[in-house]
């Protein structure tokens, strides 16, 4: 088929229609507005139809990713300010392309006080601040706590006055009117704010944070004020057509997240609107006024699919065999969200209990209701089976405490009660700590399956589970958008997808991981366990970035280290280990020849996933990069610089007509994506439907197909067993007898009956589209 550059017709977008597709870029300091304008013209050739930006607005000075916005009436000098914003709006029109914005409702940046306007001026004139509304501030509790100080009783000596502010070594703060006489001490015992020690804050802080970072301050965005003037800027881009998208994000922290996504759909009525909500396997999104998720759900699936689901036994053995111990991943997750509960978000924990004085052991409770919280939060009264699940295991965990279970959970069914309202707020908090950030790299028995929006304990997913899932999506959320890769995401998913081999090599993967810890022991099992996996999921790997990444999975994890304690000789052990992997010569070569084994076939799990996602019911999104192999790990990992040259000068080579082989320069990948998204962008009614399409023969099991209503994808699933088999044999796909037009290789097919050996001859997956 032919494949052209970006058409006339990507250039009249419909105002408020969904992208055909996304390219996510992480705009920051060290890849300004500017840079990004630059690559515009090939992210249309690639074949997005929007740029799909992070955080625009000003941001905490030295941030590198935009979360913690500061100052939300203009745009992030850092990037390029106004001007670079006005730049690249003119780039993307020229080249055809729309925009969607990352927002960032929940929480503001506070870590340097003097950057944020607002936060300053709360600071200075506390409860009298016109901005005092701003925040989640429990005055109640006396002056601000704001805890900075070092782990010192005379930590407070080194406070300074100076230009009429007080100094803490390189942190300032504002004074209030009439405070300023006297030493440094009796000033700062003046003001609205406390500065105390840094240990403090898990527990007595009195502000609501992002989850456990003191820097990041929670938004009172329910206040119709605070809404609109955090959204001025935003919602000024929207109106003068510079952006036509909206991803917010982390909405399960807001008082009222249905009431907020209606006010920003009043407010931009024809915007693509997606939400950061992740969802548990098997749990429905709210009916809310958007387009659907920015696509965890979807990146389960997916990866899940590519999985044989039949080994996991051996998993279990393995995991038993290098740990010691069996934990089921229920009972894990519990004593990490407990743990979270009462120690990082004690705070928290400790408001909530104050609403309810009359119930003797309320801390306790509320802290056993959150951990046994089967999903991220509800939305009352939509969720509200989900308090009841909670509460029966919680009573079956701790049957003392029923009585007082059902004290509360009277309370928390009601949605008035401003008990219930934090506690969806907590619950949130405590997943996302408990779960994605210690309990993800505590169960490692097989991590390609520990993602954000995955239940691990699920090994894997059948072809008949992910094509229930994607019917439903196209029934139900037809605009939401699927992605493979975030700047949120554990692993990359090119790491993912090798990590799925070894669900297909166990007795190997077994053979080599259980000499490997012999040969480079470390005293916590299951952090070793991850990080050969790691290894040999992102291998070849230099030193640094695994080194990196062990400290902080380690520190993660919080059972030998901590980020608050590091155990310097369990960490100056863990560098050992890596250290060996390289400078032990038998091993680094054992490594490599492993990791080279299941390349090839992590390759076609690549493409075969690219695939699906980019075909599959909703609007795919590609992160930055991702169109080549990608191996990163966890943020920081993931957002190093894309050579966009070299992707430019691979793209140009395969319109030239080169076939790229499956090897190590990615570019069948490039190959795969920007065809499918330029289909998608020119020919859109070709993925207005969704049939599974099943094939015959004694390895179809191997095949994983769907018509998308005239558009046919094909993958192969499982290509080690497929080998084993020794090829397609007879295996057939069944047409409706049309001639068809292979997109990727160009190759025209007829009949009712098409080999799949034939059809699959060049690559791994094939893309049928009606002649």
């Amino acid at each position: 088929m032919p494949q052209s550059n970006h058409p006339a017709t990507a250039r009249d977008r419909t105002e408020g229609s969904a992208p055909s597709s996304t390219y996510r870029v992480q705009v920051r300091p060290d890849f300004p507005l500017s840079a990004t304008a630059e690559i515009a013209d090939y992210l249309a050739d690639l074949g997005v139809s929007h740029l799909y930006s992070a955080p625009l607005l000003t941001s905490a000075p030295d941030s590198e990713h935009g979360y913690d916005v500061a100052d939300h009436s203009q745009v992030n000098p850092a990037v390029g300010g106004a001007d670079g914003l006005s730049a690249l709006h003119r780039a993307l029109q020229e080249a055809g392309l729309g925009l969607v914005a990352d927002i960032v409702p929940n929480h503001a940046g506070v870590a340097v006080a003097a950057a944020n306007p607002t936060w300053w001026d709360v600071l200075k004139n506390g409860q009298k601040s016109p901005f005092a509304g701003f925040y989640d501030i429990d005055w109640s509790r006396g002056r601000l706590l704001i805890p900075v100080l070092a782990d010192s009783d005379d930590a407070l000596d080194d406070l300074q006055i100076a230009d009429g502010e007080l100094r803490y070594f390189d942190k300032r703060y504002p004074i209030a009117d009439g405070t300023g006489d006297g030493t440094p001490r009796e000033v700062h015992d003046r003001q609205h704010y406390e500065l105390v020690n840094w240990t403090r804050g898990d527990s007595e802080i009195n502000y609501r944070r992002f989850f456990a970072i003191v820097e990041l301050a929670a938004l009172r965005v329910e206040d119709p004020e605070v809404f609109d003037a955090t959204h001025a800027e935003i919602l000024r881009w929207y109106r003068e057509g510079m952006i036509q998208g909206i991803r917010v994000d982390h909405p399960d922290g807001l008082r009222d997240p249905a009431g907020y996504l209606a006010r920003l759909r009043d407010a931009a009525p024809d915007a693509w609107l997606v939400v950061e909500k992740i969802l548990e396997p098997g749990e429905k999104l709210p009916a809310w006024p958007i387009a659907g998720t920015t696509g965890y759900d979807a990146m389960a699936e997916v990866n899940g699919v590519f999985v044989d689901t039949g080994t996991e036994a051996f998993f279990d053995t393995l995991d038993h065999h290098l740990t010691g111990t069996t934990t089921s991943w229920q009972d894990l997750v519990h004593k990490t969200k407990y743990t979270v509960a009462t120690t990082l978000l004690a705070a928290e924990l400790a408001r909530l209990a104050r609403l309810v004085p009359e119930v003797e052991n309320a801390p306790r409770a509320l802290a056993e209701l959150a951990a046994c919280f089967p999903v991220y939060r509800s939305y009352l009264p939509d969720g509200s089976r989900h308090l009841a699940q909670a509460r029966s295991e919680a009573g079956r965990r701790n049957p003392h405490l029923i009585g007082v279970l059902d004290q509360l959970t009277a309370r928390l069914r009601n949605p008035g009660d401003e008990l219930a309202i934090r506690f969806q707020q907590f619950t949130g908090a405590v997943m996302a700590k408990g779960v994605e950030d210690t309990a993800f790299y505590r169960w490692t028995r097989f991590v390609a399956r520990n993602e954000v929006g995955n239940d691990p304990a699920k090994f894997g997913v059948t072809a008949d589970e992910f094509h229930e899932a994607a019917e439903d999506r196209q029934n139900n959320w037809p605009e939401s958008m699927t992605s493979l890769a975030t700047h949120d995401t554990k692993r990359g998913e090119d790491v993912r997808a090798r990590l799925a081999v070894l669900s297909e090599v166990p007795g190997d993967w077994t053979e080599v991981v259980r000499r490997w810890v012999r040969v480079a022991p470390l005293p916590d099992p299951s952090v070793a366990h991850l990080i050969w996996q790691v290894a040999v999921g992102a291998w070849p790997i230099s030193r640094e970035r695994l080194q990196a990444y062990a400290v902080k999975a380690a520190r993660e994890s919080g059972a030998a280290t901590t980020w608050q304690h590091p155990d310097e000789a369990f960490e100056t052990a863990l560098r050992g280990m890596i250290d060996k992997i390289y400078d032990d010569p038998a091993l680094h070569r054992e490594i490599s020849d492993f990791a080279a084994s299941i390349a090839p076939p992590g390759w076609s799990n690549s493409l075969g996933q690219k695939l699906v996602q980019l075909t599959m019911p909703g609007v795919p999104d590609v992160y930055q990069g991702t169109e080549l192999w990608d191996y990163s790990l966890v943020d920081p990992d993931n957002r190093r610089p894309v050579d966009f040259a070299q992707r430019r000068e691979l793209l140009g080579r395969i319109d030239d007509g080169w076939l790229p082989p499956v090897d190590e320069t990615g570019a069948a990948k490039l190959l795969v994506t920007s065809r499918v998204l330029r289909l998608r962008r020119q020919r859109p009614e070709l993925f207005s439907g969704y049939r599974p399409v099943f094939a015959d023969g004694r390895v179809g099991e191997h095949v994983l197909a769907f018509d998308r209503g005239g558009v046919v994808a094909v993958a192969t699933r499982l290509p080690v067993g497929l080998s084993r088999h020794g090829g397609w044999h007879d295996t057939t796909l069944s047409l409706d007898g049309h001639s068809w037009t292979e997109v990727f290789t160009n190759t025209s097919y007829g009949g009712n009956r098409l080999a799949v050996a034939e059809l699959l001859h060049t690559y791994p997956v094939a893309l049928l589209v009606k002649e």
